[in-house]
């Protein structure tokens, strides 16, 4: 079926589009672009909303907005927005009435020609999805990136030749309960995450699984074995397994040992690349580069392998050291929105930083944090709901020294900013890694990085 095919059926049935997020504003003007008869429901209230809310009037467009903008679903077809999961209790009711609930990214699986990459994970997996899009591109693939990454493509499938490659970044939320069968599916990791959405860890694991679940024989599936979690899913898949590892010899795939990468097939080992000859720093670097060479082994010449290894840059937000002022280096990490992504940080710094975290509140865990927090950090600034959280974190850890580590919370992320520029001496590094998700103050975690550099620039 074709792209105008799929919106042409739709035509004829009622459809509610569930959040005027990122990945639904281009099916938005899909269907409103072929006539359908299209409700948008939304959380803010039309005074947020804006003009928007007039021109979708003006369009023909239903609005249900607020508090109850999941009353009364009754829509033939739902597209939910990723972050509204199908275990809640209106789209569950509108499911047995007979509502078809489906999202952006099922309807892209359905429809798209190429060969799909899916990559998910807790932690790297939009550095690992970058990475494998630049290592096809090397290779003179035509490629398309998008997905989690913010970038949907339903809207752009009719570009796409059964030739082209396109690469996804999955989150759980996407993934719940979805429908999907890429050639190729990563998982860089699983560990506690968004628990403030998942009725539970398992259900978060279970999402993550949707990844492979309807993979073939003739599939690849990509696996972290450091992670137990990952490690066994191997047995839970019908596709043709391939291992990353820093901690063991994997029959096929990719590992590192004394600094060295190798590639592994059939039990043969054979040397890849030198580990430090990966441009951007950090062993959670090195393991997103070897879960990107697994994914295109034999897809993928080696020589480009290692040309990209040595070439790319990384990605924003990620680490991105983008000003140096008096002798203060200044490092953006924002996407850090897990205590794991932020420890990983830490221990990819070649010095202790003075370090700003803290924000939305996902219901996770910071004891582990607190102690690498003592560890790796030279001055503390906290802001966001989850400061005194931390706070507690930090002074219940056994490493704990209030002489060693001095410790400042702050409200306001703005004053907390200020406040960790002034600490900082000349060869000191002042690093953004919230260790939290974005949304107490911001949209996302492109926009507060943005602002973390906005406010360093103006210094």
């Amino acid at each position: 079926m074709t792209l105008d095919q799929y919106i042409d059926s739709l035509k004829s049935k009622t459809v509610a589009v569930i959040g005027l997020g990122v990945s639904n504003k281009p099916l938005l003007e899909l269907l409103l672009n072929a006539g359908c008869r299209v409700t948008v429901r939304d959380k803010q209230d039309r005074e947020k909303m804006g003009p928007k809310a007039d021109e979708l009037e003006a369009r023909g467009c239903t609005l249900v907005l607020g508090d109850e903008y999941l009353s009364n679903l009754t829509e033939d077809v739902i597209f939910r927005t990723p972050g509204l999961l199908p275990t809640v209790p209106a789209l569950r009711e509108a499911a047995k009435r007979g509502s078809q609930l489906t999202s952006e990214m099922e309807a892209f699986f359905a429809l798209c020609p190429g060969h799909i990459i899916a990559v998910t994970g807790s932690d790297g997996k939009t550095t690992t999805t970058t990475v494998i899009s630049e290592l096809l591109k090397a290779q003179g693939m035509r490629v398309f990136l998008g997905g989690n990454i913010g970038t949907p493509l339903l809207d752009r499938v009719s570009e796409m030749a059964v030739s082209d490659w396109i690469v996804l970044e999955l989150s759980s939320f996407q993934l719940h309960s979805m429908a999907c069968h890429p050639r190729i599916a990563v998982i860089t990791n699983v560990s506690p995450n968004h628990l403030d959405v998942h009725d539970s860890y398992e259900d978060y694991q279970v999402s993550k699984k949707q990844i492979f679940l309807a993979q073939e024989k003739d599939d690849v599936l990509v696996l972290n074995a450091d992670n137990a979690i990952t490690a066994s899913f191997a047995a839970e898949s019908r596709g043709q397994v391939r291992f990353f590892s820093r901690q063991t010899r994997p029959e096929n795939g990719f590992y590192m040992e004394d600094g060295i990468i190798w590639r592994s097939e059939n039990g043969t080992s054979e040397r890849f690349l030198d580990a430090d000859e990966i441009r951007i720093p950090g062993l959670h670097n090195a393991e997103n580069f070897m879960a990107a060479f697994a994914a295109v082994d034999g897809i993928v010449s080696p020589e480009n392998c290692r040309r990209v290894a040595r070439e790319f840059a990384g990605v924003a937000h990620r680490l991105e050291k983008f000003r140096t002022l008096r002798g203060v280096t200044y490092c953006n990490d924002s996407i850090a929105s897990s205590p794991t992504r932020t420890i990983a940080g830490l221990h990819a710094l070649d010095r202790k930083p003075i370090l700003i975290a803290g924000g939305y509140d996902k219901h996770l865990p910071f004891d582990v944090l607190g102690d690498e927090i003592c560890l790796h950090v030279k001055e503390l600034f906290l802001t966001g709901f989850t400061a005194e959280k931390i706070l507690a974190a930090v002074k219940a850890s056994r490493y704990y020294d209030p002489s060693a580590l001095p410790v400042h919370v702050i409200p306001s992320f703005r004053d907390a900013v200020l406040a960790a520029s002034a600490a900082a001496k000349e060869g000191d590094m002042v690093l953004l890694s919230p260790a939290c998700a974005s949304f107490d103050m911001f949209k996302n975690f492109e926009e507060r990085g943005n602002t973390f550099k906005s406010i360093v620039n103006e210094l």
